[in-house]
């Protein structure tokens, strides 16, 4: 857990981006040339001021960094205190060839101001910028130009999806599916099962899991990191990776365990808490929990519309190399069609 305390998974930033895995520019680019500006070590070194947990842990994985915000002329300053993570730095950073911590401090203090789901807005002003620059929508329409690396025109996009004042922003504010469904750009608007990409450009595994994910999020079965662990294995083995990770995530949910701990809670320390306080239990039993949770939430997308045979995979992720090399559509493919058979 040593990292968790130390830099956060702002830890991440760094390392991905040395490995062609870090989506930059809307994943134009798997790596970014002012990563080490924006890197978990250089906010540490530069803006960290402290370290908080939640209640009871001792880890103390979030990290605050310091703002230091002019609100009027005549040198008026306020300092905020704004948390940071990895997630953050990629959706509001290196997607938006951020270039420096000051504009991600900037466009993370909007995000939190206004309520919004931080990767989903970024991912969004992606698209909207190559949209932009394709001519798909112009900037007439948007009341201002979006750039990368300018923060200023998307404090004012972030605004505008809140008030919602025509056509165009009410259809942003359903995120970028929704988008470029209207629009155009599907190609290299970066969702999956709808749903805005996570910060990670590691391999099949990686757009598999998100896009048959209960909720569509690397959180579900860690397909970022089945990529790299499992990156000379077959593609069954990867799938079935995947399941078995996103079942045993079913249990630990259950008991409320941070994912991050993921690794101290093995079978064995499970039942030995549960024991410990009258809850006798077995493997079999977790593992029948997981599975029939599993089988619960992929009844429940069926019952409410969701197909395997209807995933929508933006062709961006077979143009832009990955941590695992180029990919090709037909392999994704056939592992769609082997996560079927063993559903």
């Amino acid at each position: 857990m040593d990292k968790y305390h130390g830099l956060g998974t702002s830890i991440n930033v760094s390392g991905l981006n040395h490995l062609n895995g870090l989506p930059t520019r809307n994943l134009q680019q798997s790596s970014f040339e002012h990563a080490e500006a924006i890197s978990g070590e250089a906010f540490a070194e530069q803006s960290l001021v402290r370290k908080m947990a939640c209640s009871g842990c001792p880890v103390g994985c979030i990290h605050i960094g310091l703002h230091r915000r002019e609100f009027g002329p005549g040198y008026d300053y306020e300092s905020k205190n704004l948390s940071y993570d990895h997630e953050l730095i990629f959706a509001l950073g290196s997607f938006l060839g951020m270039s420096s911590q000051d504009k991600i401090y900037e466009m993370i203090d909007a995000v939190e101001e206004l309520g919004l789901d931080a990767i989903s807005a970024g991912v969004l002003l992606g698209w909207a910028t190559e949209a932009c620059q394709r001519g798909i929508i112009s900037q007439e329409q948007l009341g201002v130009k979006p750039e990368f690396d300018q923060a200023g025109p998307y404090l004012e996009i972030l605004n505008r999806i809140v008030q919602q004042p025509d056509e165009l922003y009410r259809t942003l504010a359903l995120g970028a599916f929704a988008a470029a469904q209207r629009y155009g750009g599907q190609e290299y608007a970066m969702t999956l099962g709808k749903t805005e990409i996570a910060g990670y450009h590691t391999g099949y595994a990686n757009i598999l899991g998100q896009a048959v994910g209960a909720r569509h999020s690397h959180l579900d079965n860690a397909g970022y990191s089945v990529d790299q662990k499992l990156k000379d294995k077959s593609p069954e083995e990867k799938v079935a990776a995947l399941i078995k990770e996103e079942k045993w995530r079913n249990v630990l949910n259950c008991l409320t365990i941070c994912l991050f701990a993921r690794e101290i809670y093995q079978a064995d320390t499970v039942i030995a808490a549960l024991d410990s306080i009258g809850i006798p239990t077995t493997v079999e039993e977790l593992e029948k929990l997981g599975h029939d949770i599993f089988e619960i939430k992929n009844a429940t997308r069926t019952k409410l519309g969701f197909g395997l045979n209807d995933l929508e995979v933006p062709q961006r992720f077979f143009e832009t190399t990955s941590l695992t090399g180029k990919l090709e559509r037909e392999q994704l493919e056939e592992m769609v069609t082997i996560y079927q058979n063993k559903l």
